[in-house]
């Protein structure tokens, strides 16, 4: 515990006034921010363009009593309160975080470097949040006033910290050392941010270094020659670790293919597959990457971790713009971070000019001019050609970024600048938009897309997590669950979904078909997964993949074993207790018993079956049935070849209606994305909506005819009628042709008119307000998809799956 009067001797400064003593609690450099009062103290500094000590009777008025002041006022003015004076408030603060971070022993990441740092930090804080209590910088707090209020944050119950620091002339970063004091030092790159506050290159990385004074460990890419050069010319080589495709580096990496590395360190040797492919990533992972190993992460728990950096970007959008441009948009975000991020996935585009809109960045931890040159420095690293600046301090600061950047222009705001027209005047570019959620950039967005097809699947993650946190808690204990991701995941994405469940920690995927899986492994996917159809042709790949077939017969056991030819890999034996579909029925089970004996290395993760009726209650008995048929079978399995293999029975249905039967896995499906196929009560949440846009409005007079066939027709009166812009090709199956069908406009339900056409569909909507482009619901909200399956005799399982590729999938967060 830190008290007030014991500021004199921490910050060398002379308390002048003291009403009552209190502990610290809060640190407060922005009267603005100001949260608890009791505890919080107040560092009144006076800047270029305001001055704290302007704020202090508001402050004092609001009931705070402790003050750091640079120069003199009059005490007598504030009776009740507490006063340090100091030459320096900025000094003092610092002297009072380094004097905090002395009473802490747990290992500290610092890292610095011109480009990446928040990244990195950001990275390494979701990769190792799961083994220790993270303490790290707020947004881009890198600065002489950022890094101690980012460090203040330190407390007992932490076990790591992870720090930034930046720089952008000489003498700086031995201030911030000393707040810092990191164990663990990491060196991003360097580049041209700052330079013209040093003399050279050289002495930029020198100047930064200081920030490493006393770390046991220094991490750095050893593919930058001049960088590595200083660094092994300042520190002894034991404290080094070096790591990139130089072979001379400590850590190894070979790359394998465009997005797989093998990583080689001392004794360590382990593949790694990277979720993307760009430069400036994969150089940030590997930073990443070498601190996870000087932190003795296992090889398993770093690539599993590695997969999930995927999610970083998601919210990313990548559309195709008007004038043959690509829009990548990230609309209702904006932070220093989150632009590096979309800067990145620019560098991406096989486009050769490159465009960003940018918003003001709000609590970036700098003061105006210096989030403006670290934004122009950003710009200027991604080679970005041209800039539309909106918003005050943008406009204000435009000189800063036109010394850089020759075509950039700016506008105070996003009506002043859709207003102007200059947002058509991009041609064959890869536009970024970058903008904070109250510039509403998402009109800018409507105007640069283009907007080729009208129809998409919206998938709300947030609700998706629900469902899979509802069918958890369902779980008795140590019973493991695996998804079921085929059929390109029930039609919402097979590796964006799979992404979401490794993040929530399901056990087990399951897949249809060796490609499906080979397409998860591609994008990061380590968990294991079940392939329910393997061919003999896909043999090799599932060894390559470490993909787990399903044996359902004994020809697939007999070939596989003779493929194998002693190589290992896991199988799932498939049991047909009653479904007869694929599957051993129990008069293959002496054999298959007899040919796993002779195949030790094929080893049996798990036995299971499927339910043919757990969804009814008329088919409980059989369901019974189904299980002692199971139990008898995977019995004996077990005992003749001595093994203790996963057991499941349990699909959604089953989950929900026979909780006694879960063994010690369940498969969940179309659960997942809120179909509940009982009648029983479940607390789950629709997932998906397909939605399209109406084309066109028109009159159909009486009498005459619409669509092929001229199935159509306008018998009594006038119809007015709407196509909308979705057809067969889509999904939206011809059986809901001449009325079957019915699609939610404004509120109200709209019947097909006539026959369901490839790409298009008419309805009327002689009932309903609307106009072209209003929006059209499929199936989802106001229009539930199990209702839709109804009108056609079908279930939602089939409206979900049919629901093309072409359709464009938009995936948010909505629920959480």
């Amino acid at each position: 515990m830190i008290f007030f009067s014991n500021l004199s001797a921490i910050c060398q400064g002379k308390v002048v006034s003291i009403f009552h003593d209190s502990e610290l609690k809060a640190l407060l450099v922005d009267s603005r921010k100001l949260g608890a009062v009791h505890g919080t103290i107040f560092f009144a500094i006076s800047g270029e363009r305001n001055d704290g000590h302007d704020y202090l009777d508001e402050l004092y008025q609001k009931g705070m009593r402790l003050f750091v002041v640079e120069r003199p006022i009059d005490y007598g003015h504030y009776p009740k309160a507490n006063f340090l004076s100091v030459t320096s408030s900025i000094s003092a603060l610092q002297a009072l975080v380094g004097f905090h971070r002395q009473q802490f022993l747990f290992p500290v990441i610092g890292i610095t470097g011109s480009n990446g740092k928040t990244i990195i930090k950001e990275w390494l804080s979701g990769l190792l949040s799961k083994d220790f209590n993270l303490v790290k910088s707020p947004g881009s707090y890198n600065s002489q006033l950022g890094v101690p209020l980012s460090v203040w944050q330190m407390a007992d119950h932490h076990t790591l910290g992870i720090f930034e620091a930046g720089i952008s002339t000489t003498d700086e970063m031995d201030r911030l050392q000393a707040i810092i004091k990191p164990t663990i030092g990491i060196f991003s790159n360097i580049g041209t941010a700052h330079a013209e506050g040093f003399k050279s290159q050289e002495q930029k990385i020198y100047e930064k270094l200081k920030l490493f004074k006393g770390s046991r460990q220094i991490i750095y890419c050893k593919d930058h020659p001049l960088l590595s050069r200083c660094i092994e010319n300042s520190f002894d080589d034991p404290k080094l670790i070096s790591w990139g495709t130089t072979k001379t580096a400590k850590i190894f990496w070979s790359q394998t293919s465009d997005s797989t590395y093998k990583i080689s360190w001392n004794t360590i040797h382990f593949q790694l597959h990277l979720p993307f492919k760009d430069r400036a990533s994969v150089e940030n992972v590997g930073h990443c990457v070498a601190a996870m190993l000087a932190l003795k992460c296992h090889p398993v728990y770093i690539q599993q971790q590695i997969s999930l950096l995927k999610t970083v970007p998601m919210r990313l959008e990548l559309k195709q713009g008007i004038n043959n441009c690509e829009l990548v948009d990230d609309s209702y975000n904006n932070d220093l971070a989150g632009l590096q991020i979309g800067l990145n996935f620019l560098l991406g585009s096989p486009k050769k000019k490159r465009a960003v809109i940018l918003s003001d960045i709000f609590q970036s931890g700098l003061d105006d001019r210096n989030m403006v040159l670290e934004i122009t420095h950003q710009l200027k690293d991604a080679e970005v050609d041209s800039l539309v600046g909106i918003g005050a301090t943008l406009f204000s600061h435009a000189e800063i970024v036109k010394a850089e950047i020759d075509q950039a222009e700016f506008f105070l705001t996003t009506e002043q600048y859709l207003d102007s027209g200059r947002w058509n005047t991009f041609r064959d570019e890869a536009i970024l938009l970058k903008g904070a959620r109250n510039f509403q950039f998402e009109k800018i967005a409507q105007r640069l897309e283009n907007k080729i097809h009208g129809t998409v699947l919206e998938l709300d993650l947030g609700a998706m997590v629900s469902n899979l946190n509802f069918f958890k808690s369902c779980l008795k204990p140590k019973v493991k669950l695996m998804v079921m991701v085929k059929a390109f995941a029930y039609g919402s994405g097979a590796v964006q979904v799979a992404s979401l469940l490794q993040y929530h920690k399901a056990d087990y995927l399951g897949v249809a078909y060796a490609d499906e899986g080979v397409e998860l492994r591609k994008n990061g996917i380590t968990l294991p997964i079940m392939v329910m159809n393997p061919s003999i042709e896909s043999y090799q790949t599932l060894l390559d993949y470490e993909l787990e077939p399903e044996v359902y017969s004994l020809r697939i056991a007999k070939s596989l074993a003779l493929f194998l030819g002693g190589k290992q890999i896991k199988i799932h034996l498939k049991l047909d207790t009653g479904m007869h579909r694929l599957g051993l029925i129990e008069s293959d089970v002496d054999e298959i018993i007899s040919i796993l004996q002779e195949n030790k290395n094929i080893k049996v993760a798990s036995i299971f079956s499927h339910l043919a009726g757990a969804d009814e209650q008329k088919h409980d008995d059989f369901t019974k049935n189904q299980v002692d048929a199971f139990i008898r079978i995977t019995n004996k399995i077990r005992k003749e070849l001595g093994i203790d293999p996963l057991l499941h029975i349990l699909n959604s249905s089953g989950l929900l209606r026979f909780a006694d039967y879960q063994f010690n896995m369940v498969r969940l499906g179309i659960g997942l994305y809120g179909i509940n196929p009982t009648s029983q009560d479940a607390n789950l949440k629709p997932v998906a909506t397909l939605k399209t846009i109406i084309s066109q409005v028109k009159t159909v007079n009486r009498g005459e005819t619409v669509g092929y066939g001229r199935a159509g027709k306008a018998d009594d009166y006038p119809v007015t009628m709407a196509t909308i812009a979705i057809g067969y090709a889509d999904g939206f199956s011809r059986a809901f042709s001449k009325g079957r069908g019915k699609v939610l406009i404004n509120g109200k339900l709209a019947p097909v008119i006539g026959n369901v056409c490839m790409d298009m569909t008419m309805v009327d909507i002689s009932d309903v307000t609307a106009k072209e482009n209003d929006e059209v619901i499929i199936f989802g909200r106001g229009n539930p998809i199990e209702q839709v399956a109804d009108s056609i005799n079908t279930i939602p399982y089939e409206i979900l799956t049919n629901t093309s590729e072409r359709v464009k999938r938009v995936f948010f967060a909505e629920s959480l």
